[in-house]
């Protein structure tokens, strides 16, 4: 996870790498710009109100006179209006600027990785993805959002007290104005320090998020390998980090904000100090004290936030990095421009340009290697698998059999040689002409939140209730289904955990079935559930392979013994092929799996009698 994680903690900010969410902002430009022509008359407001205080000092406090109050509360209070209605658009308007940004960043970004290939997955911790789509997201939108709403009024209350100031008294304004050089350097000082540890806060909070949620996933583990004490150290460790450079913030602001809090009651002193002699000694107007105290007090809140804002666009750019590192991650497999012409792309399918597939597969001096690979896992592999074929793949660990189907599906594509579906080379045509055919289930199939109809339609979202119920009863998954509470409204829970494997697995049978594939992947996992359901998956998986091209990854070979053809594989090579009567009769590598795996059974059936 480091790796995706690093980032240099002194970079300055780059406008360049912020012109990349201009796609993505500029939509909102409309809501944007009104927020910030309601700053500028939020801003005015708040520098007429000091004003309008002077103006009654000098009508009516000084003179203790009634004369022309009536207009001066009338005037407050149509001021105090349309204070109150900015505040309220602005607010609307900002928040409806933030969502707006931060949703299409993630409709983006989702529609981006649907659009990668597995070799993305197979390398990225899903946390990263996680991160960018959701925390990432919405930290842009907010800082683009809500700093053009506090840029914007900071800027205009500052150019507005400014100018008030020079008009009523200029010397004042010229001391209140000599605080500012020194309050921007010391600023400047403390934000670049501030933010720096801010960074790294973030991202032992990133940590802090990442080990609670695998201290949660992983519990059952912990708590078997009684692993509970490590667990909390390692945790604690992290907590630890965090909190040291909790404190070193914490140190941080309770210099920074003491020193800007001195600076400005030192502005205000100085305006009190030399308002008060100009009173005393050369009888100046009352009003005008009132009006710098209350300029003074309030000035240095803006360019605060200023800072604040400046510092906040520069520690958003880590943000901005990851989203557009993980934007501009080019798929791993392409189709070419005249395939999409001809058969479309994902979201635009062409299928009245489709051919109907067969399933006859051939493997022609294949070599492959991963992309994140050093040595060729495959090399010169040829297969010819008629359509209609099953074929079960058997062999130990790093064999290349998972290599094979991946390949197969098109998840990776051949360095050298080439993979043909019905004689024709498979780049020839489009991705999604091939995975529209191919049915696969894993060892631990994914289920989808929600309820088991739900997901048996996945396999075709224009299924009928009864096609549904039907492609359940093929599988036999209908036996099981009818004993649970709800029946096929039975919610399944998150990834299915409500479902035991077994179940799971007929439900993406089920699935499979509704799909109707001319290609059949199965990453066969029966060890795991009892004789009863092991009997149901082994009924459904010869439902689900008649007449279909198949490849069947084996565990238990005795479950594979009726396919047309066993591959025995090792290192990348296929070293044994035939009928499982044909390859007993040899007595090779494939007589020797079988048989001691037969006799691993027969004593694990004896140590549970």
């Amino acid at each position: 996870m480091a790796d995706f994680e690093d980032f240099d903690y002194h970079k300055p900010m780059s406008l360049s790498i912020w012109k990349k969410m201009l796609p993505f902002i500029l939509p909102q430009k409309r809501l944007l710009i009104y927020t910030a022509l309601l700053m500028l008359v939020l801003a005015t407001v708040d520098v007429l109100f000091p004003l309008l205080l002077g103006f009654a000092i000098r009508q009516n406090i000084q003179p203790r006179s009634m004369e022309g109050l009536s207009r001066i509360l009338i005037t407050a209070v149509l001021l105090m209006i349309i204070q109150g209605v900015s505040v309220r658009v602005f607010v609307a308007m900002g928040l409806r600027a933030e969502t707006g940004i931060s949703r299409s960043l993630r409709n983006a970004i989702f529609l981006h990785l649907q659009k990668l290939s597995l070799s993305y997955y197979n390398k990225t911790p899903v946390g990263y993805m996680m991160a960018r789509t959701n925390s990432d997201t919405g930290r842009i939108g907010e800082l683009v959002a809500w700093g053009v709403i506090d840029f914007s009024w900071s800027i205009s209350y500052c150019v507005g007290v400014v100018i008030a100031m020079f008009l009523v008294h200029w010397q004042l304004a010229i001391i209140v104005c000599l605080t500012i050089p020194p309050l921007a350097i010391i600023t400047w000082f403390f934000q670049k320090r501030i933010l720096s540890v801010n960074r790294i806060i973030r991202k032992l909070n990133s940590k802090m998020t990442g080990a609670m949620n695998e201290g949660i996933t992983g519990s059952r583990t912990v708590k078997v390998l009684v692993s509970e004490k490590q667990s909390l150290k390692e945790y604690s460790a992290i907590t630890g980090e965090y909190l040291f450079h909790a404190k070193h913030m914490a140190r941080l602001r309770s210099i920074f904000i003491p020193i800007v809090i001195f600076i400005g009651s030192a502005a205000s002193a100085a305006v009190l100090g030399y308002g008060g002699w100009e009173i005393v000694v050369l009888g100046a107007d009352l009003a005008t004290l009132a009006i710098f105290l209350q300029y003074a007090g309030s000035f240095f809140d803006p360019i605060q936030n200023i800072a604040s804002i400046l510092t906040d666009i520069v520690s958003t750019q880590a943000n901005v990095e990851r989203v557009d590192g993980l934007l501009v991650q080019e798929p791993g497999i392409t189709d070419r421009e005249d395939v999409i012409a001809k058969y479309g792309d994902t979201f635009n399918a062409k299928k009245e340009n489709w051919e109907p597939i067969t399933g006859d597969i051939e493997f022609r001096d294949v070599t492959f290697m991963y992309p994140d690979g050093h040595e060729n896992v495959l090399e010169n592999f040829n297969l010819h698998v008629k359509a209609g074929t099953y074929v079960a793949i058997v062999g130990e660990t790093g064999a290349g059999k998972s290599t094979m189907v991946n390949l197969v599906c098109r998840f990776f594509e051949p360095n050298t040689g080439e993979i043909l579906v019905d004689g024709l080379d498979y780049r020839e045509r489009s991705q999604l002409w091939l995975h529209s055919s191919l049915g696969y289930v894993l060892q631990t199939p994914h289920l989808f939140s929600g309820t088991i109809r739900d997901n048996i339609r996945y396999g075709r979202l224009d299924a009928t209730d009864e096609e549904v119920e039907e492609a359940a009863r093929i599988v036999h998954a209908d036996e099981v289904i009818a004993k649970l509470d709800k029946g096929y409204d039975s919610e399944v829970g998150e990834g299915g955990d409500r479902l035991s494997t077994g179940e799971k697995q007929l439900i993406s049978f089920a699935r499979a079935v509704l799909a109707n594939p001319r290609i059949f992947i199965l990453d066969e996992a029966t060890s795991s559930v009892d004789t009863d359901m092991e009997m149901l998956l082994q009924n459904a998986i010869r439902t689900l392979l008649e007449e279909r091209t198949s490849f069947v990854i084996a565990h238990r070979l005795s479950t594979i013994r009726n396919a047309d053809t066993i591959l025995v594989m090792h290192d990348g090579k296929i070293i044994e092929r035939g009928t499982h009567k044909e390859l007993m009769s040899a007595r090779g590598h494939y007589y020797e799996l079988y048989t001691r795996q037969f006799e691993e059974e027969i004593e694990n059936r004896i140590l549970r009698e």
